[in-house]
């Protein structure tokens, strides 16, 4: 029997200082009605922790009434309906004139158990910074003493001009791209096309914004986000546009704003049954080499590949539901338990 000790993926493949993003779900969900936010969260606790819920503070306040609508964020975040600890909230702009006092409700309530906040429209890393700063003066005044991740939507041009320096904010956890603010952002220039389900992927400008997103995180250990789908009663469309945004432009998570569209999303990140069986046996004959060159149906795989072969398995794990995709028992123990 080999003594040798058991080596986990991310000791024997990542370098101890290379950037790693934390895994989030494949989906992130969006309501700011609160009778979808209820159900937002009913759903999450049936399909389990395979999306998140974002609280929509900004699109999903009344005019004049956003910190109480912060108030029912704090709320719901802290109600006994979060389960899993995967719900986030979007704020307002940082220069929006209820900016502060919504922050201070949304991390200083309920900051120790939201997952993330979501910066909306900012124009660079100043704006970034500038949140950062508000959300850890909310924390501290109110005695929460964890450091909140922040997300934020890349949908403006000083934005994707500075992308990568975005990317590279310690506080940064996600970038999304805000396909419908992008667009307006061009005054007509880009057509109306562009905002659909096929024509965000052709037109060159929108294609641009998104390479440059997903390009900027994955250098820095983020992760991108992909943009909306309005054509939401089209499951096949929804699933064709989250099956490009993950195999072509290199996106590992997708929003939903319609409950129909989170089930086609995470069915489309998911690894194929053949993909998983695949990454499995290679991954266990690596550990078994104590992770030396291996042959597997007459090829040679190394370091590099087992890293790609663990990353599918990363993303069956966070794809697997009641209903859908099972990793084996033996191999959810092994690598993912904790």
């Amino acid at each position: 029997m080999s003594t040798t000790p058991f080596v986990h993926p991310h000791q024997a493949l990542f370098d101890p200082g290379e950037p790693v993003a934390v895994p989030l779900p494949v989906c992130d969900h969006y309501s700011g009605v609160e009778a979808r936010m209820r159900k937002s969260l009913e759903l999450q606790a049936e399909m389990g922790p395979v999306f998140d819920v974002t609280l929509d503070g900004e699109d999903g306040a009344p005019v004049g009434g956003e910190v109480e609508h912060a108030h029912l964020i704090a709320e719901l975040v802290n109600g006994a309906a979060n389960r899993f600890g995967r719900v986030g909230a979007r704020v307002q702009p940082v220069d929006h004139a209820r900016f502060e006092e919504v922050v201070d409700v949304v991390a200083g309530q309920a900051g120790a158990r939201l997952a993330y906040i979501m910066v909306p429209k900012p124009r660079g890393v100043a704006d970034v910074q500038r949140a950062a700063e508000a959300v850890d003066d909310a924390a501290r005044r109110h005695g929460v003493a964890r450091k909140i991740p922040l997300h934020a939507l890349v949908e403006t041009h000083g934005a994707l001009r500075e992308v990568d320096a975005l990317a590279a904010h310690p506080r940064i956890e996600s970038l999304s791209f805000g396909l419908m603010d992008f667009v307006s952002a061009h005054r007509g220039a880009i057509p109306q096309s562009a905002m659909g389900v096929q024509g965000q992927f052709e037109h060159p400008l929108v294609l641009r914004a998104k390479v440059e997103i997903s390009a900027a995180c994955h250098a820095h250990g983020k992760t991108p986000s992909h943009c909306v789908v309005t054509e939401f009663r089209h499951a096949g469309a929804i699933q064709a546009a989250a099956e490009k945004a993950g195999r072509l432009l290199g996106y590992t998570r997708m929003w939903s704003i319609h409950p129909a569209q989170i089930r086609p999303i995470v069915d489309a990140f998911a690894p194929t049954v053949a993909e998983v069986d695949r990454a499995i046996e290679i991954i266990l004959a690596a550990q078994a080499a104590h992770w030396a060159p291996i042959q597997h149906h007459e090829t040679l795989h190394d370091r590099a590949s087992y890293r790609y072969y663990w990353h599918v398995l990363e993303r069956a794990h966070r794809t697997s539901f009641s209903g859908g995709l099972q990793l084996p028992e033996e191999v959810r123990l092994a690598f993912f338990a904790s």
